[in-house]
């Protein structure tokens, strides 16, 4: 096949090299799958050759690799958008006040209009989290990462989502369907490990003062606990 175009700048002469087959039933789902060599006859036809069922890792190792070389979906990109891989989209959200709902023992089930800092979320194929931010323009590469000031989080930003309902898909589309999963959805309690805010008697104490409205229209930035990592790593997928 020449000239063909595989999203890169290069264009360069490739060959039909594997087939995969996909075996469905009725209701046109693959349940089965075989890969085949492609031979090339001796009149300059090529052929399918005997096949051999498919294993998983090779199956997912062929999609990354497909992955790798597709040509990206073009996408008018928001201000919000920080980055974009095959795999995950990385984005801002401004500080500003939005509602956040709680149903525990120790709060009750309680409802309000709260102070937020900047945020960046990540949604991935290996999970969903959530950062939190000083600065209150858009993060740059060298910005600071802190600890999530949020219930229902574990360590590294992860958020544990429960039976919160956010997208199926991973793209810009589906933003807005994150955040709202993430915010509509009752915080139930503190997950185990790091410390997720700094504050006198701790978290249900700060989140008591932020559902009575003692901050106003200003989240407290001091309570914000460091993460000791920067946006930069966060993108480039370095462990936290």
């Amino acid at each position: 096949m020449k000239g063909l175009n595989v999203g890169s700048d290069r264009r360069e002469e490739l060959s039909a090299t594997s087939a995969i087959l996909l075996y469905s039933g009725r209701d046109q789902a693959a349940v089965y799958g075989t890969v085949h060599p492609i031979n090339s006859g001796k009149n300059g036809r090529a052929s399918i050759g005997a096949g051999r069922p498919i294993d998983r890792s090779a199956l997912l190792k062929s999609l990354a690799e497909l992955s790798e070389h597709a040509a990206p979906r073009a996408e008018f990109l928001p201000e919000t958008v920080l980055a974009v891989s095959q795999d995950s989209v990385t984005w801002w959200c401004r500080p500003g006040m939005r509602r956040v709902f709680f149903d525990c023992q120790e709060l009750g089930k309680r409802s309000a209009i709260v102070p937020h800092p900047g945020l960046v979320f990540r949604a991935a194929s290996n999970g969903f989290s959530v950062f939190a931010l000083k600065e209150d323009s858009r993060p740059t590469p060298d910005s600071t990462l802190h600890e999530p000031p949020y219930f229902n989080t574990w360590d590294f930003g992860r958020i544990c989502i429960g039976t919160a309902h956010v997208p199926k898909r991973i793209d810009i589309s589906s933003i807005a369907g994150w955040e709202s999963g993430f915010f509509e959805s009752a915080f139930t309690h503190p997950n185990h490990g790091n410390k997720r805010v700094s504050y006198p008697k701790g978290e249900f104490a700060f989140w008591k003062a932020m559902l009575d409205g003692k901050f106003g229209e200003q989240f407290p930035k001091k309570s914000l606990v460091s993460m000791k990592t920067t946006l930069a790593a966060l993108i480039a997928g370095k462990e936290l």
